[in-house]
């Protein structure tokens, strides 16, 4: 379903659901939702990029989804065909979309071969009782030497691998709020990844996986994480007065720019919002002017004595979830 919103548009289109709103306009496809606002500060293109990556990361857009043509959404926010076009290229481009002939655009699918996570634990498993039985091992000596290697001291912490230092931050700080035990992180340098991995339960973000198994070793489990859905976060505290003072407040600069873009599209006037590198000092200054501040996690902890803090974790509910259950799994003694 996609649900159109929007001041300009007072009829009803066809296969459509209106619902109007203040500007800007936006649009609703399935569960992920465009909004744009035609101030020059940052151009449609770009708005149009930023909002379809943050939802294929968060897993609103699923892979081999299908997109609105760009001749549809031309036709509903009434801008020119070339300026959605570019925004499409742009993400072609960067491998997040792909162009069917005679088909439409969709989201880029996983390469062929690529196997769900239980899949590819089953297909080792079956290779490795076929070894077994090839080589002639008793099925009661493999029972055992499994007993054996289970018991052995499970991992002692969680370990990011994350390239960038900021990021890495935040989402220490926000796995570390749902687990007991240690969370680390480290970047990918093959050099000093090795002594890194022991006892550690490895974990990456879903936009770093390809990076970090290029890293490690062969046949290394890896946990991965995704990032909580920014439309979703954002609408909820929508629709605002777009004249509202808003800060925003982040030690990581690519959070400061996610958020100026969506809040922008959203319909704020640039003007309206106070930016804040976290990593800068006297980064607070002027925040408590503001009507709210939109704040990370981490940075959040720093801004107690503000009015109203709006924050916006990275790491999505599931991804959470996960990190508890994987916990739990190996806290528990193996048993026969």
């Amino acid at each position: 379903m996609i649900v159109l919103h929007g001041s300009k548009h007072h009829e009803k289109p066809t296969g459509f659901t209106t619902n109007f709103k203040s500007s800007p306009e936006s649009l609703t496809m399935s569960a992920m939702q465009l909004w744009f606002s035609r101030g020059k500060e940052i151009s449609i293109r770009d708005q149009l990029a930023t909002q379809v990556i943050l939802s294929i990361l968060s897993g609103d857009l699923k892979p081999g989804q299908r997109l609105p043509s760009t001749r549809e959404l031309a036709r509903r926010f009434h801008v020119h065909s070339n300026t959605i076009s570019a925004g499409y290229r742009q993400l072609e481009r960067n491998k997040w979309v792909e162009f069917r002939k005679g088909s439409g655009i969709y989201v880029h699918a996983q390469k062929p071969g690529t196997a769900s996570s239980e899949l590819a634990l089953d297909e080792l498993i079956n290779h490795f009782f076929r070894s077994a039985r090839e080589i002639g091992v008793p099925l009661a000596d493999v029972r055992s030497r499994l007993r054996h290697w289970l018991s052995l001291q499970p991992p002692d912490h969680f370990l990011l691998i994350e390239p960038d230092p900021a990021l890495a931050r935040i989402l220490v700080a926000e796995m570390q709020s749902g687990v007991t035990l240690p969370v680390r992180s480290c970047g990918i340098a093959p050099s000093s990844l090795e002594a890194e991995l022991v006892g550690a339960i490895p974990a990456a973000l879903s936009m770093s996986e390809k990076a970090v198994r290029r890293t490690l070793p062969d046949n290394t489990e890896l946990l991965i994480l995704h990032l909580r859905s920014a439309g979703a976060s954002l609408a909820a505290h929508l629709p605002a007065p777009s004249t509202a003072l808003v800060g925003v407040a982040s030690s990581w600069p690519t959070f400061l720019n996610i958020a100026r873009t969506m809040l922008v599209a959203a319909g704020f006037h640039p003007d309206c919002l106070v930016l804040r590198d976290a990593a800068q000092p006297k980064w607070q200054r002027g925040l408590k002017q503001v009507a709210a501040v939109v704040s990370d996690s981490l940075t959040a902890r720093q801004l107690n004595d503000m009015p109203r803090v709006l924050v916006f974790p990275l790491l999505s509910d599931a991804s959470l979830q996960d990190l508890k259950q994987y916990e739990e799994f190996i806290r528990q003694p193996f048993t026969s």
